[in-house]
């Protein structure tokens, strides 16, 4: 399992970041891996494929759309025929890149969407670095659409300056701010984009810590805060009352050198409740969170299938 082991340890070790990143990499990572494989029947290869896929699965709790492609990638091998592993690396070749091209073409669409809701001279507040809002940014700006934005700076690790840096290279007008000026600056602001690392059954969504502080001081301002977002980031576990998981991350990201007994804690992300959610932006359309489930049964019914649910 040495290419599943190596691109688990990049993933937890956050040399790949952001979900779409991870998502890729594991996928790469699992084809790579049964290239190599000896399996020398149709159950030894699956045997080998379940325990690569678990490998991926542990390397970060909050990555569904990781589980999903891989799931997505199983699934199609368990109902195909094919009696040699030669046979088997062609077809998860082709089921890769055919999920990799439906990506990308929910991808093209969202950020088609997306740049529709941005005029000329919005101003709009993002969090963290999601690849989905600038994708969306990106789309308005090759329409000519002349816009605004603040940017989180996004403790401990600091990924607003990557989303700094993207914008700036697209000639955008940036602004980057603490996390906790955030209530201060959202009444010179039109709207609030930000990403997502997983979506409940409910409608909730699962992003970097900060963002439901951030949806909170939205609905008191008024702000439209919309959640930019592949559908294949849906958690189908969350049906059977599952709770996503949390990543807690080491107490040395936020204090390297803390006093001695001083409790720290660390976690990665949380929850926004759709309550807060005035509208995701996704490969549908601009949908309500609350319709999320009948999106996904529509749009991807295997997602559902895959573990087990009538879709």
């Amino acid at each position: 399992m040495r290419r599943v082991l190596e691109a688990a340890k990049r993933i937890r070790r956050l040399e790949v970041q952001g979900a779409t990143n991870v998502a890729l990499t594991a996928i790469r990572a699992l084809v790579e891996q049964m290239r190599e494989s000896r399996a020398e029947s149709r159950e030894e290869a699956l045997a080998e494929i379940e325990e690569a896929r678990d490998i991926l699965f542990g390397a970060r709790e909050t990555e569904p759309f990781m589980r999903n492609a891989l799931r997505y990638i199983e699934w199609r091998v368990r109902a195909a025929r094919w009696g040699s592993v030669e046979e088997l690396n062609r077809l998860m070749e082709e089921v890769a890149e055919e999920f990799i091209q439906r990506f990308r073409e929910a991808r093209k669409r969202i950020e088609d969407i997306g740049s529709r809701r941005i005029l000329p001279g919005t101003r709009i507040l993002t969090h963290c670095h999601s690849s989905a809002v600038i994708g969306v940014l990106r789309a308005a700006k090759r329409r000519g659409i002349e816009y605004e934005v603040i940017c989180t700076e996004t403790r401990p690790l600091y990924q607003g300056r990557i989303t700094a840096k993207e914008l700036l290279e697209m000639g955008v007008k940036t602004t980057m701010i603490v996390d906790s000026a955030v209530r201060t600056f959202l009444k010179q602001v039109d709207l609030v984009l930000v990403g997502a690392d997983a979506i409940t059954s409910e409608g909730n969504i699962i992003n970097k810590i900060g963002t439901s502080l951030i949806a909170l001081a939205a609905q008191e301002a008024r702000v439209p805060f919309y959640v930019v977002t592949e559908l294949l980031k849906f958690d189908p576990q969350t049906i059977h009352g599952d709770y996503e998981a949390i990543e807690e991350r080491a107490a040395s990201e936020i204090w390297p050198d803390a006093p001695e007994g001083l409790a720290i804690r660390n976690p990665a992300f949380e929850v926004t409740r759709r309550d807060y959610i005035h509208g995701i932006i996704c490969e549908e359309g601009v949908i309500s969170p609350h319709s999320i489930l009948e999106a996904v049964r529509r749009r991807y019914p295997w997602i559902l299938e895959s573990v087990g649910i009538s879709a």
